[in-house]
């Protein structure tokens, strides 16, 4: 299914226009401007499953940052953001039916935040338990007598201490820890746990954290979702498992101009290819031992 058809960007004379116009200040930056037109990125033709590839500091993640505000998609993690970037945003032109709801940024990022809050969240379960530990053994010694109803709670605290063990009581008290995973555990849900059917899904390096088997494991799922479920992905991301990804259409943002790809023509992936090449014997000579 395809929702959004295409997305232009403005080239590099329309951004010297604008700066142009710009009230004389000094700026450090004024990003997003100048960063995709380095390359002359200046329109995306989309499929079931796009792919923004380029090495660091090549765009993709501020061309999908751009697409996702232009579309109207919010993501949970903040984004870099200047003064500039509703301006530059606002000189895009896309070609989009109807956005499905539930559409949406999936970024690594987030996976990031979830995790920290968790591991917030049962520190401080931790830093209490000590606290219900001496309130049990002290409801467990008194002796309430029910005089008025403000004697209720703690008649029903003592009563409740009385009839549990020690870690019962504690963890009625505090509700058990949230379960933690790994981090590629963890990411890999968080993708996965994410994307439904009918909707469009904008993919910010979904690999980060992910062992090989785990990336490849995405990247099949991601394919089963654009072909069976009604999905479309616009993916940023430079690693050869969802590079892979049957019938995905790769932009090359390390090309000047960008320039579609198959992903084994990609100066990355060749580099990955050359290496374990050189290596070839060592693993011969090992799965022969």
């Amino acid at each position: 299914m395809i929702y959004l058809r295409s997305f232009t960007f403005p080239d590099g004379d329309r951004e010297f226009d604008y700066c142009m116009g710009v009230k004389r200040k000094c700026y450090s930056s004024y990003y997003p401007f100048r960063v995709l037109s380095q390359h002359r990125l200046e329109r995306i033709d989309f499929e079931p499953v796009t792919i923004l590839c380029g090495s660091n500091g090549s765009g993709k993640s501020t061309a999908l940052q751009v697409i996702a505000r232009k579309a109207g998609l919010q993501r949970e993690s903040p984004y870099n953001r200047t003064s500039f970037f509703d301006d530059y945003v606002s000189l895009c032109r896309m070609d989009a039916g109807a956005i499905p709801p539930g559409s949406r940024v999936l970024a690594s990022d987030d996976v990031f935040d979830r995790m920290i809050a968790v591991r917030e969240l049962n520190g401080g379960i931790d830093s209490r338990r000590e606290d219900v530990f001496e309130a049990y053994m002290e409801a467990k010694r008194s002796h309430v007598q029910l005089r008025s109803m403000e004697d209720y709670a703690s008649l029903r605290r003592q009563n409740q201490a009385r009839r549990q063990t020690q870690s019962r009581f504690v963890r009625e008290e505090l509700g058990m820890n949230v379960r933690t995973f790994s981090n590629g555990e963890n990411a890999f849900k968080a993708f996965t746990g994410e994307i439904g059917e009918d909707a469009l899904y904008l993919l910010d390096e979904p690999e980060n954290s992910l062992s090989p088997r785990r990336a490849q494991e995405l990247a099949q799922f991601i394919e089963d979702s654009a072909r069976f479920m009604g999905c479309q992905f616009v993916i940023a991301t430079h690693s050869p498992f969802v590079l892979a990804i049957r019938g995905a259409k790769v932009y090359d943002l390390d090309s000047d101009p960008v320039t579609v790809r198959r992903w084994t023509e990609l100066e990355s992936v060749r580099e990955t290819y050359a290496f374990f090449e050189r290596h070839r014997a060592a693993f011969e000579r090992e799965s022969g031992e």
